[in-house]
């Protein structure tokens, strides 16, 4: 890493204005890989959770990635590769595009800092040009195959300081002697939010705003929704 200055985003509601999670979960019913009345009723529990800050990721975790594991790595991948081209392409905003551009303009060094697992967030970093991707790692089998368990310590929560953190020492650096901005529509991203430079709630959730209110941090309303 070459610049001293480091721009962080969260990817779901926030360079995105949907859930890829979410969304990779409803595509693989629709094309019949997994129960649809199932998914949508295990889904929503795990996301009321989410919202209340009592997610369980290791079991989210589990949930999310069986489709994949149940289809194998040949069968995944290609239907991972129709899933970016038809679902997650055209939600890519030319506004989105616009402030990630910015910042690589400007020389920041690009992170996206994810809650979702790295299987299904790679492709779509990749769509923004993002080479540093901070996700929920999965752990392998013999075959280089995912178990549907997490290897590490997932990005959730205070989760994505601490990966972040790690990340930075490995380069031999520390947040703190950085300049850092952190982009994210989650009240639970205020661990990371609190400790960067320039804190931005984008889209923010209710608490989130009503806290970004608060602490005089900027709002900002990427997708121009109310």
């Amino acid at each position: 890493m070459k610049s001293k200055s480091l721009a962080l985003f969260d990817l779901d509601h926030t360079l995105i204005p949907i859930d890829s999670d979410q969304s990779w979960g409803r595509f693989t019913t629709e094309v019949g890989v997994t129960d649809a009345d199932e998914f949508l009723k295990t889904n929503e529990a795990f996301y009321q959770d989410y919202c209340r800050g009592e997610l369980d990721i290791a079991a989210y975790v589990r949930f999310t990635t069986q489709a994949a594991r149940l289809m194998g790595p040949q069968k995944a991948q290609a239907l991972r590769r129709r899933y970016v081209k038809e679902v997650i392409e055209p939600q890519i905003r030319p506004q989105a595009l616009a402030l990630v551009n910015a910042h690589r303009e400007r020389g920041d060094h690009l992170m996206i800092v994810t809650a979702t697992n790295e299987w299904v967030t790679r492709p779509i970093a990749d769509c923004f040009g993002i080479e540093d991707l901070i996700a929920v790692e999965l752990q392998t089998d013999e075959h280089g195959w995912m178990t549907g368990e997490i290897k590490g310590i997932p990005s959730l929560g205070a989760g994505k300081l601490t990966r972040v953190e790690q990340w930075l020492r490995a380069k031999g650096l520390q947040l703190s002697k950085l300049e850092t901005t952190f982009y994210s529509d989650s009240i639970n991203d205020v661990p990371l939010m609190s400790s960067v430079n320039h804190p931005v709630a984008t889209n923010p959730d209710e608490r989130l705003k009503a806290l970004a209110i608060d602490k005089s941090w900027p709002i900002l309303d990427l997708f121009g929704q109310a």
